[in-house]
């Protein structure tokens, strides 16, 4: 029953293409880039957009967990705060957190010479 049902229903028709897709003239970059005329720097913000992903990735693999959740990884604890001396987790903290901004900040840069 269901194979003479399928088998009766008409094919859809589809449109064929009508010509060549043409890209409108703002879609085309003007020239190019500040990061193809200024390859050496354009390389150097790459090769520490790379240390940064590979150092912000080992920094976060090394760090412990904790039972706090969610709500202790963004808030922290208040406690750090009245201590003299950060401990080793505070200090790998501090240290991820500063590549986590390099990250993004290489990553803007990096977008913004190249386009």
């Amino acid at each position: 029953m269901l194979v003479a049902i399928l088998a009766a229903a008409a094919p859809v028709a589809t449109a064929a293409p009508v010509g060549a897709v043409t890209i409108p003239p703002s879609a085309v970059p003007a020239g190019p880039s500040w990061g193809s005329e200024h390859i050496a720097v354009l390389y150097l913000i790459q090769i520490l957009f790379i240390i940064s992903v590979v150092g912000l990735i080992a920094l976060m693999s090394i760090q412990t967990t904790k039972t706090e959740g969610l709500s202790g990884s963004i808030g922290g604890r208040m406690e750090s705060a009245y201590k003299g001396r950060l401990g080793l987790e505070q200090q790998l903290t501090r240290l991820t957190a500063g590549f986590a901004v390099s990250f993004m900040f290489l990553a803007i840069l990096n977008f913004v010479i190249t386009r």
